[in-house]
C-alpha cells in the first residue's frame, strides 16, 4: 500500500474529533511481579505495546505486518513502526490499513477519540477484538458486511489550497510555519511539514 505511516493520512470520508472533545483513555498495562519480586502496579500503556496489540488482532485475522501500515503522527523507528519516547503530537489520530491478500480492496479503521496515540491505537485493538467476537460466536457474514464499511477510500493528492489560505498564501505559511515549529510549544513536526509541502507546492505552481 502506498500510504504513508507519518505523517498521520487520516481516511477519506472519516469525521475527525474537534481537539477540545477528546478525552482521557484507561487502557493500562496489567500489574506484575517483577525479577526483585516486588508487585509492579499497573500503568499506562506504551506506544510500542499499544503497536503490538494492533498487530496481534490483525494477525488473529490472518493479516501480515506487510499487508498492514500505522499511521500516525509520531516519527517512525528504522522498521518502519511508530517510535515510542517523544513528545505526545497536537493531534494524536491514528488510522490502521490493511488488506487481506485475496482481491478486497484495502480496509481502515481511524480512532481520534483519545489525547494519546497510544491510547487510540490500543482503541483501535480492542475494536479489532469485539468484531472478531461476532466471528466466534458464527456471524462470519455479518463480521464480513461489518468489515465492508471499512473499506479504505481513495485519499485524494492535497492541494496546497486545502492549506494555506488562497488570498495570502505566504502570509498563511508563515504563520502556520512558526505555529507548528517543532521547537515551539505549539509544534507538530506532522503539521509542520505538512504545511512546508504546501508552501512548496506553491512555489512550483507559480513556477511554471
Amino acid at each position: 500500500m502506498s500510504i504513508p505511516a507519518f505523517p498521520l493520512s487520516w481516511p477519506t470520508g472519516w469525521r475527525r474529533t474537534q481537539s477540545y472533545n477528546r478525552t482521557t483513555a484507561r487502557f493500562r498495562k496489567a500489574g506484575k511481579q517483577g525479577g526483585d519480586g516486588r508487585w509492579q502496579p499497573q500503568r499506562d500503556i506504551t506506544i510500542s505495546e499499544a503497536i503490538e496489540r494492533v498487530r496481534d488482532e490483525l494477525r488473529r485475522m490472518g493479516i501480515h505486518d506487510d499487508d498492514l501500515v500505522v499511521s500516525t503522527n509520531l516519527e517512525l523507528r528504522l522498521d518502519g513502526w511508530p517510535r515510542s519516547n517523544q513528545r505526545e503530537p497536537t493531534d494524536p489520530g491514528v488510522a490502521v490499513y490493511w488488506s487481506d491478500r485475496h482481491g478486497a480492496p484495502p480496509r481502515c479503521m481511524a480512532i481520534d477519540r483519545y489525547d494519546r496515540v497510544a491510547d487510540n491505537l490500543a482503541a483501535v485493538a480492542a475494536t479489532l477484538d469485539a468484531m472478531r467476537a461476532i466471528e466466534r460466536h458464527g456471524g462470519a457474514e455479518i463480521l464480513e458486511r461489518a468489515f465492508n464499511g471499512f473499506a479504505a477510500l481513495p485519499n485524494h493528492a492535497e492541494s496546497w489550497r486545502d492549506v494555506l489560505d488562497p488570498a495570502d498564501p505566504r502570509g498563511s505559511y508563515l504563520r502556520l510555519r512558526a505555529q507548528y515549529h517543532p521547537d515551539r510549544p505549539t509544534g507538530d513536526r506532522g503539521e509542520f511539514e505538512r504545511v512546508q509541502r504546501a508552501w512548496q507546492a506553491y512555489e512550483a505552481e507559480q513556477a511554471q
